[in-house]
Order: structure tokens, then C-alpha cells, then sequence
């Protein structure tokens, strides 16, 4: 007598089938129109002169890791020194609420310093500052459906929560508002979307949550070489994080610049919105109609990225 098969052994055999009979008939996903990536850099009020550069340095080296993830650089916008003061922000971040289309996507990074008074955080800048409830009200305001805000100031994590929604993930480089300390976070975040370190499944695509965990971990490492204690513990919040690109490299830049790749990558995103769906219906849905479901999805995604492998093939040959 066989040995009988697990759930998961069963979808895996299933889903193989299934793959094979898609890709026998050559079945491709419908086009979709593609989405665009934003980006807004915001370096704040340094205080002094090393801040202040170290700020700028590092909002510039973000802004370059995102013109390459959007393969054009009038969706990046950098705002630092003089330019990052109250009204600039305000005016940008509305601008992206007239404009963004539902199916774009904006990442917004800030960096320098915040302060917490156990009410209110703020994010320090040349002249007044902005409050949490202000910023919060402008990303809500924000039509794109993926949203990630990236808070690497102190006192930051007394915002990740109040800023988070369905479609947002939030990334605070405190743990509360209560670590108040200049943030070590923001030259990890570099690092991460700057080069490949942090691509651990080396797809040549860095996702908002590799970049947190390298980041996080680095942050820890830095301060345990230092023989000294830790004043900042990063936080994430949010459940798309592990689809969120920040940053892309070798192959995958080449869905900046070529309409059929970036489609693609468009419609692979939706398709991890869908299979996530499935999961969080899982308690809902009848054990088989569940399994149905998520073959279907996983069907899908496997035929996507064998096109997305054969363009990448062909684009490359073209260099």
C-alpha cells in the first residue's frame, strides 16, 4: 500500500501538473496597463554641519537606488537643506494625491531627526516641523494602493502604528518613541537598496522586508562591535513588505527601461496580492475549495515568471 501524501505534498503535485498543462498551451495572464513607482526623499533639520551632510549624502544615495527602481527620474523627488521645510513637504505630498493612480506605488523616506513628547512625534525640519497627525493625514490621502513610508529618525517608532493601514507598510528605525537617540538606521537602508547585499533570494530585486532585515541586522551588529548598548531597535509594520521592491539590479533593471518587462512585473505583484488574499481566506474556505484556490493562484504566478525569465533572456541578449 502507498504511503499516503500530506496536504502539501498533494497541492505540490497538483500545481506541477497543473503548470505543465498551462505552459503545454502556452496560456499567458491578461495585459494590464502598468503601474508607475514614486518616490519621496525627505532629509530634515541636521542641527549640525556633519548631520546635515551626512543627511543629504544619504537622501541623495537613496533618491539614486530609486530612479533605477523606476527607471525615470522625474517620479523621484529629493528634498533636503533649505528645500525640506514644511510647505515643500505638504505641497509634494499633495501633489502626489492629485496625481498617483490607484495601481502606482510611492515610498516615502525620511531622514534626520524626530522628537516625541509623549503626545506627539515630530519630524524636525528648517522651521516649523511636522507633526505625526499632519503627516498622517497626507499619506492617507494618497491614492496609490501600495505605500511604503520608511521613518529612520529617532523617536520614530511612535508613529508606526498610528501611520499604518491595509495598504501601507510602515518601517520605524525605533522600537517607540522613547529612543531618542541620533539613528543609526538610514546608512544601513543605503546599503540595502545601493547594492545586492541585502537581495537574499538573489532575484536582483530588494524587497521592502529584505531591506528592514539587513538594515535591522546591521544596526545590531554595529552596536555589538562597538561593545556598547543598543538605543534603537527598528520596527515593521505592515503585511505587503515582503512585495514592496526598493530596489532592483542586473536583470531586473531592465523592467525600467522595456514596456513588455515592467507589464509583467506589474501583473506578478497583483498576483501576489491575490495569493495572499487566498491565505487570509483560508479559515473561511473549505479545506478543498482553500487548496483549489491557491493552486489556481500558484498556477498563475509560476506561468508569470517563466515569461518574466524568457524576456530577461531576451533583453540580455540584445546587450
Amino acid at each position: 500500500m502507498a504511503p499516503a501524501l500530506d496536504v502539501g505534498e498533494i497541492v505540490i503535485a497538483r500545481t506541477h501538473k497543473a503548470l505543465a498543462c498551462a505552459l503545454a498551451l502556452g496560456l499567458t495572464l491578461p495585459a494590464i496597463a502598468s503601474a508607475a513607482s514614486y518616490a519621496l526623499i525627505v532629509a530634515g533639520l541636521g542641527g549640525e554641519k556633519q548631520y546635515e551632510q551626512r543627511f543629504r549624502d544619504q537622501a541623495n544615495a537613496v533618491a539614486q537606488a530609486a530612479e533605477k527602481l523606476t527607471g525615470d527620474k522625474s517620479r523621484v523627488t529629493v528634498l533636503s537643506g533649505d528645500k525640506a521645510d514644511r510647505d515643500s513637504v505638504r505641497k509634494q505630498l499633495r501633489s502626489y494625491a492629485a496625481s498617483l493612480q490607484r495601481d502606482d506605488q510611492i515610498m516615502v523616506v525620511l531622514i534626520g531627526h524626530g522628537s516625541f513628547d509623549g503626545e506627539e512625534y515630530r519630524f524636525n525640519l528648517p522651521g516649523p516641523d511636522l507633526t505625526s497627525s499632519e503627516l498622517g493625514s497626507l499619506f492617507d490621502q494618497l491614492p496609490a494602493r501600495d505605500q511604503l513610508i520608511v521613518n529612520s529618525t529617532s523617536a520614530s517608532g511612535a508613529v508606526a502604528e498610528r501611520w499604518s493601514r491595509d495598504n501601507r507598510v510602515v518601517i520605524a528605525s525605533t522600537k517607540s518613541g522613547g529612543e531618542r537617540t541620533a539613528t543609526r538606521f538610514a546608512q544601513y537602508w543605503v546599503e540595502a537598496v545601493s547594492t545586492s547585499a541585502a537581495d537574499t533570494n538573489r532575484d536582483d530585486v530588494v524587497t521592502a522586508a529584505e531591506a528592514y532585515e539587513f538594515a535591522n541586522r546591521k544596526v545590531a551588529e554595529s552596536f555589538k562591535a562597538d561593545v556598547s548598548l543598543a538605543t534603537e531597535h527598528a520596527r515593521l509594520e505592515g503585511k505587503t513588505a515582503a512585495r514592496f521592491q526598493v530596489a532592483r539590479f542586473g536583470n531586473a533593471i531592465l523592467a525600467t527601461s522595456d514596456d513588455q518587462l515592467s507589464t509583467l512585473y506589474t501583473q506578478r505583484a497583483g498576483v501576489e496580492r491575490d495569493l495572499e488574499a487566498v491565505k487570509e481566506r483560508k479559515a473561511a474556505l473549505q479545506s478543498d475549495a482553500y487548496y483549489d484556490e491557491l493552486e489556481g493562484v500558484l498556477v498563475r504566478l509560476a506561468t508569470l515568471q517563466k515569461q518574466i525569465d524568457a524576456r530577461q533572456t531576451v533583453l540580455g541578449r540584445k546587450q
